[in-house]
């Protein structure tokens, strides 16, 4: 290939970052709440305020036991979680070197930050960004790193404004399935403004859930299965708020990524949602009076217009090209368990081989080099 390689979603997860992230960084009256590593029962966990937030693999040295999920590192040969590879710069340069990808859009935790008082997660918000953002500096034109957004509409808008005047940062994510209110609220237009006014993508992330007690999937095999109903049902309802609330039809500057939920499933809602469209404006004398229809333009049209989609390989995906336009981002998801690294190369010459090399090149490199404003 003679042009570089685009990877849309790839991670920094918490069992990765510095343990030393928010106690560094927080005011002195806080630094008896920060998010710190403790180890409890032989396992080293985040806890903030007593409470777990997950595991921190920066003293665990992994195992060769066989594991019930294995990630791209597993497969990849490395075993010494210590050195924490994504949150190192020049080992996740060198992880990508080997990989053959140029630049990589870096999600952070895809367990939410979690705190009951709004202004002190905020705040651990703001320190995580800001890390991130000094993170990337290493390599700006390959490491593009993704914000986190809080949870509530008020403060998502506000960072996203801060973020904007502090600069770099091209995108921002925000874990849908666990933001409160459902989208309709109009104390969401706060956001959506700002996103239209910054010019800053907007994206939203699988979270990761364990299954509630009494789930019979959970813990056994059955669970593998099941699991995968959340990449589309965390989505679901938020992406048809989007259409249904004429929200995209209101803020047509306002550009969304949806990461890791697959590409496969959206075609059929989509055309679904043209359906209902035609249905709506088939009945229009009986809406005239109700206020009338701010539905004007076609589902697919915006669609087109506003929403992108990741994915790593795809059949499907890659038999309705059509459907998606130039909105189609690929990646490698490095290093979670659904990644394709370190075989990256061979997985695109397996699953896109049979395409024109000009549509691969759109998939992998053009549509976001133009999405993300990159010169690469």
């Amino acid at each position: 290939m003679d042009y570089n390689l685009i990877s849309c979603d790839d991670h920094l997860d918490l069992n990765q970052l510095p343990e030393d992230l928010w106690s560094e960084r927080l005011p002195r009256k806080d630094l008896g709440r920060a998010p710190h590593v403790e180890e409890r029962d032989g396992t080293w966990l985040w806890l903030c305020e007593g409470k777990p937030w997950g595991q921190w693999t920066g003293r665990t040295k992994g195992s060769s036991a066989p594991k019930p999920i294995y990630t791209a590192f597993d497969r990849g040969g490395v075993s010494d979680l210590t050195e924490r590879r994504p949150a190192v710069p020049h080992l996740r340069l060198a992880d990508m070197d080997r990989d053959g990808i140029h630049t990589q859009v870096i999600f952070g935790p895809v367990t939410s930050i979690k705190h009951e008082e709004q202004a002190f997660a905020d705040e651990l918000h703001r320190i995580y960004n800001d890390w991130l953002g000094e993170f990337c500096t290493a390599a700006p034109d390959r490491l593009l790193g993704v914000p986190m957004l809080p949870l509530n509409p008020e403060s998502a808008a506000q960072e996203v404004y801060r973020l904007a005047r502090r600069g770099g940062a091209r995108q921002a994510n925000l874990q849908i399935a666990s933001a409160e209110p459902r989208l309709h609220d109009p104390r969401w237009e706060a956001l959506w403004n700002a996103l239209e006014e910054t010019g800053i993508v907007l994206s939203w992330h699988v979270t990761v859930f364990l299954p509630p007690a009494g789930d019979p999937g959970r813990g056994n095999i059955a669970g593998n299965f099941t699991h995968m109903k959340g990449f589309i049902t965390q989505f679901l309802d938020a992406f048809v708020d989007l259409f249904a609330w004429a929200i995209l039809e209101r803020h047509p500057k306002l550009k969304i990524v949806i990461a890791e939920s697959g590409a496969g499933w959206l075609p059929w809602v989509v055309e679904e949602l043209d359906y209902r469209h035609w249905r709506t404006w088939e009945a229009e004398a009986f809406y005239r009076d109700k206020g009338g229809i701010p539905h004007k333009t076609k589902p697919s049209e915006l669609f087109k217009r506003q929403i992108y989609s990741t994915f790593q390989q795809s059949p499907v995906t890659m038999r309705l090209l059509e459907f998606y336009g130039d909105n189609l981002l690929w990646a490698t998801d490095y290093p979670h368990p659904d990644s394709i690294w370190p075989n990256s190369i061979a997985t695109l010459q397996r699953t896109m081989g049979h395409l024109p090399p000009a549509t691969v090149k759109k998939i992998t490199h053009d549509n976001a080099a133009k999405l993300y404003g990159l010169a690469i």
